[in-house]
């Protein structure tokens, strides 16, 4: 693609979020399926359905180095990747690459054309997150296939879920299974900072076949290490994209509100604020450039996602506060979009490995490197 063709297509993206995604975020939160359906049929119609995903499948193929410098512009709303269709890319390229042959065309087909709804389900409740090994969900060997039981939480949509893809134990090691609606049992809906689409779900012995083995038994654990630097550096660069977004609000509402005989944005304390969110979120869009450079390029990148993902959280956590507080009274409302922006913001530094695990393990490898 070239720079004058990615720009073209940026400037496209970013247009669509702010004109036709973010004045429906409200009914997007509520879970109107019609609304989503109506957007996904625009974003077809401007050529902007699933950028990232396989082109002989119906994506658009864009590589990953180029879909990294879209995802800021997608991400301004956290809607804009399921309306853009490219919120499927994680369990797209997963499915690709390790699906059963019997399953893989019909499965990434669907997919890509938005008819197939995929969930992932990895933690569980009263077992630390980051502690895999201490997972109980088990699926046992049976006839030509295993029986799952247990239970998993946080699972992103289950209740619309045509699949789930499942963490289990298989023995002492941990395999991922494919698991159709109908196969688990939805025990709650979560809420999230007062927001919905979050699921506890469990399954009571049910049957997967072996075609539903996703990669190799014992092979979980790796293919987990695989989808997290690639979502883990989809999530900072779309965190990059809101805390742009609210920098841009914090700075037309003190430079548009009068106060006395000027505006807000002549207040040195206001000033401030703008300073400090634009220097996190530059600060923050260098780190996670980098990170998507070597996670494109298939290199290792440890370091550098886990700095770009607690600088992505840190700087939306800056820039929304600095704006609610620029908006006063009115920044609390619903009706600006902050508040939303603002649970975004605290859950992300839990979401995708809590921050206090990434200074940890990044902290490790820096000493290292530097001891030669």
């Amino acid at each position: 693609m070239t720079p004058e063709h990615e720009r073209r297509l940026a400037r496209r993206v970013r247009e669509f979020i702010d004109t036709a995604v973010i004045p429906a975020e409200d009914a997007l939160d509520e879970g109107d399926g019609q609304r989503l359906d109506e957007l996904r049929e625009q974003a077809r119609s401007a050529g902007l359905w699933a950028l990232p995903l396989p082109v002989e499948h119906g994506g658009g193929g864009l590589p990953s180095a180029d879909y990294f410098r879209l995802a800021e512009h997608e991400g301004r709303s956290d809607h804009g990747p399921d309306v853009l269709g490219s919120a499927s890319l994680l369990n797209a390229r997963m499915l690709a690459s390790h699906a059963h042959a019997d399953r893989r065309d019909n499965w990434i087909s669907s997919l890509v054309a938005g008819e197939l709804s995929v969930s992932y389900a990895m933690t569980e409740p009263g077992v630390a997150g980051s502690d895999p090994h201490a997972m109980r969900t088990r699926a046992v060997p049976c006839d030509d296939g295993w029986r799952v039981t247990g239970r998993k939480w946080f699972t992103t949509g289950a209740a619309k879920a045509d699949l789930v893809l499942v963490m289990v134990r298989t023995g002492d090691e941990h395999s991922l299974l494919a698991v159709p609606a109908g196969g688990f049992e939805i025990v709650r809906e979560l809420d999230v900072l007062g927001a919905g689409g979050q699921y506890e779900i469990t399954f009571s012995g049910v049957f997967v076949p072996k075609t539903q083995l996703i990669g190799d038994e014992g092979q979980g654990l790796a293919l987990a290490g695989e989808r997290l630097a690639l979502g883990r550096t989809l999530r900072a660069l779309r965190w990059v994209g809101q805390a742009q977004r609210a920098t841009e609000m914090l700075a037309l509402r003190a430079t548009g509100r009068r106060l006395g005989g000027g505006v807000l944005a002549d207040r040195q304390l206001v000033q401030r604020l703008v300073f400090e969110a634009e220097l996190q979120v530059r600060s923050a869009r260098l780190l996670t450039a980098e990170a998507g450079g070597l996670v494109a390029a298939g290199e290792r990148a440890a370091v550098q996602v886990s700095l770009a993902k607690v600088a992505a959280a840190r700087a939306l956590e800056t820039a929304v506060d600095g704006a609610i507080q620029v908006y006063g009274a009115e920044g609390l409302t619903a009706a600006t979009g902050l508040p939303r922006l603002l649970r975004t913001a605290r859950a992300a530094r839990i979401l995708d490995g809590a921050d206090e695990l990434h200074i940890e393990s990044a902290a490790r490898r820096l000493f290292r490197s530097y001891q030669g």
